[in-house]
């Protein structure tokens, strides 16, 4: 392997601004070059690697977008290197590590948030590793070969699904997502491809003839002389539909396709840069590595990366690339946040990176949920095999795995603390789990007013729980672990010996009879699916997968009091002193696929106000006067919760104080709170 840099830019890091004794911060960008072994041991598990194209000196080529925030004094800096894993091609460690707002080209200090990973000292590192994403919004990119066959296109089945969320939705792309490439058809004609809708995952599929649909896109402009018009026009990359796509309704294209990425190659460039950047003075060219100047280096490496992200990092370990090559591991600790119990999706061929995980309405048939799910050794009980994710001690990292509730009714993430049958399984000595009560998969970080889920697509309020306080002490209590050894506090997630993880059934009998709120008829099920012969050699061969008989893993969701809040795992500050029942999961709206559950989307039911709201509308749970006598009083409960946490290490001690603050006049506006009678305001805006 080599690699060289080409460094675009290089300049202060929001004005130069001091950031505590670490002092001022640089932003690099650029692009790495690299060229891979195809024949090098440690990239055979790379799919289709074999048939990409090579160089003179039968190297593969492949380049990435980069981009550093590092101390301008890197002596200065605590010689740790945070990888943030890029969510779909997105920079997310600022957003919510520091409280920052999303940007993806970090440059203010408005851009550093409360500055945390910059005060740590942290040297920040972002890098393409997703290969068919399209250039736009500041995404950092990946450029991998086409894979081919004595130099003609490989061709194959592939299946996409698309939901429209609004009605007037003429076309879409094929690959379901407008920043994603799609797959090229190797015909236009559609009589040799096959579209279905159906309401459900699990519903029949309804055929749509062959002549109420193309391969084409729409275009939009202003007609001469009638106004606004339409153009259909034929498209390698886009679907369209006569009459539009039916909100409520899952399409789902078949088609042959041509012209497969060599995506798995992203687990090697995110390998070899970061090994380059720990252990080499300078790139193949003789360029100087920018974290090795003035005699630094890196002691320490972490990776973080949540949701598609963290099945990204599960999918890297379990594939062996956390050995660069010369049994010495790449990172010495991860940190995966809200992947549940997903790992393969990336390295197949014709796979889709960007797609969404599977749930129980969307994405419901894709590989991302394959045995092994969990970190520790286990028998799939449906097939007789015996893996685990961690299974080469030599370059294994220590790992703190976090899930919200969302994943264990929507991403089966029972299945990363069990075996496959629902038994309690013990994880290794260098695993942490914390599933986070009551909280649901994305956090927002704002204070803002609690919207319908999902931006309207759902039945209830979002969950507005706030977590961000404990990315900042999973990333601390990691370096304390891999620097001195210390062990974080036992892992807290929901165990069946202590009936904190239950079945379906079991949680339905004990959550509250809100008034008029209907709850989920089931978690997110996972039946095993036959992709074909070929599947562990990365080609899917049946379209769509077909279900091995009624043969079922076991999914298991989180134990509830008499509130409906989790009583396992780490609870937030607002978890503990509750003004709702705060639930991972959703409901779609009634025109979107009623009483499915939507994605990974959690709900706030609102406590009843007063003691006579409760006793008017039958609720079952008690008021929030009851409860809090006084703003003032729920503030000191917030206060005690997060104090309790920070020392219990799982909160830093300087977020006490802002938990508090945010808890003044009632956690407005994050909460819906009235209270008119007490004089204290009027209500949220919803």
């Amino acid at each position: 392997m080599s690699l060289r840099l080409d460094i675009s830019s290089r300049k202060p890091f929001a004005q130069g601004d001091p950031f505590g004794a670490v002092g001022a911060y640089e932003a690099i960008s650029g692009k790495a070059f690299f060229a891979i072994d195809p024949l090098a041991n440690e990239n055979a598990a790379v799919v289709d690697l074999a048939l990409a194209p090579r160089d003179a000196d039968g190297l593969v080529s492949l380049s990435a977008d980069f981009f550093i925030l590092k101390p301008i004094d890197i002596n200065r800096s605590n010689r740790r290197l945070f990888f943030d894993y890029g969510n779909r091609g997105n920079k997310r460690a600022l957003q919510f590590f520091n409280d920052a707002p999303a940007a993806n080209r970090p440059t203010t200090l408005d851009h550093a948030g409360n500055g945390f990973l910059m005060r740590s000292g942290y040297t920040i590192v972002w890098l393409g590793w997703q290969g068919d994403l399209l250039p736009g919004s500041d995404r950092l990119l990946l450029d991998v070969p086409t894979a081919t066959q004595n130099g003609q296109p490989i061709v194959g089945t592939i299946r996409t699904e698309f939901v429209a969320t609004k009605p007037g939705t003429l076309s879409l792309p094929l690959s379901s997502v407008a920043s994603t490439r799609s797959y090229p058809p190797v015909s236009r004609d559609t009589t040799k491809a096959q579209l279905t809708r159906r309401r459900y995952a699990e519903s029949r599929r309804v055929p749509i003839e062959a002549d109420a649909w193309s391969f084409a896109r729409v275009e939009h402009g202003s007609g001469v002389e009638h106004g606004p018009e339409i153009a259909i026009v034929p498209s390698d990359s886009h679907l369209y539909v006569a009459g539009g796509f039916e909100p409520g309704w899952i399409y789902e294209l078949i088609y042959e396709a041509r012209d497969p990425l060599v995506l798995g190659l992203g687990h090697v460039a995110v390998r070899d840069f970061v090994d380059f950047l720990r252990t080499s003075p300078t790139d193949s060219d003789g360029t100087a590595n920018p974290l090795q100047e003035q005699g630094a280096y890196i002691e320490k490496a972490y990776a973080w990366g949540r949701s598609q992200t963290g099945r990204c990092i599960r999918d890297f370990l379990y594939l062996g690339f956390n050995d660069n090559g010369r049994g010495e591991p790449v990172f010495d600790g991860v940190l995966p946040h809200v992947a549940g119990a997903g790992k393969k999706w990336l390295n197949h061929r014709f796979a889709n990176a960007v797609v969404l995980s599977g749930c129980e309405y969307e994405n419901h048939f894709t590989v991302v949920d394959r045995f092994p799910f969990a970190y520790a050794s286990s028998i799939d009980h449906l097939t007789g095999r015996t893996d685990a994710i961690l299974k080469r001690p030599a370059t294994d990292p220590l790992v703190i795995h976090t899930d919200t509730c969302s994943e264990y009714w929507n991403r089966r993430g029972s299945l990363v603390v069990t075996d496959t049958q629902g038994n309690d399984l013990p994880q290794p000595d260098i695993v942490r789990v914390y599933m986070w009560a009551s909280s649901q998969h994305f956090a927002a970080v704002e204070n803002t007013p609690p919207q319908r889920g999902l931006n309207g697509l759902g039945e209830y309020l979002d969950n507005i729980v706030s977590t961000s306080m404990f990315f900042r002490a999973t990333l601390t209590l990691l370096d304390v672990w891999a620097t001195t050894g210390k062990a974080p506090p036992p892992s807290h997630h929901p165990r069946r010996e202590d009936a904190t993880l239950v079945s379906y059934q079991a949680w339905k009998q004990q959550f509250p009879a809100i008034p008029g709120r209907a709850i989920p008829k089931q978690a997110s099920r996972l039946r095993l699916l036959d992709f074909g012969p070929d599947i562990d050699r990365g080609v899917i061969g049946h379209h769509p997968p077909r279900f091995v008989g009624d043969r079922e893993y076991a999914v298991l969701v989180p134990a509830v009091d008499r509130d409906g809040i989790d009583l396992a795992g780490v609870k937030a500050p607002m978890v503990q002193a509750p003004l709702g029942t705060y639930v991972g999961w959703n409901l779609r709206r009634s025109d979107l696929g009623l009483g499915a559950m939507l994605g990974v989307t959690g709900s706030y039911l609102p406590f009843p106000e007063d003691e006579e709201e409760r006793e008017q509308s039958g609720d079952p749970r008690i008021s929030i006067m009851e409860r809090y006598p006084s703003s003032e009083a729920y503030r000191e409960a917030i206060r005690q919760a997060a104090e309790r946490l920070a020392g219990q290490g799982l909160m830093l001690w300087e977020d006490v104080e802002p938990a508090v603050r945010a808890a003044a006049d009632w956690g407005r506006p994050r909460h819906v709170v009235r209270l008119r009678a007490q004089g204290a305001g009027t209500s949220s805006p919803i």
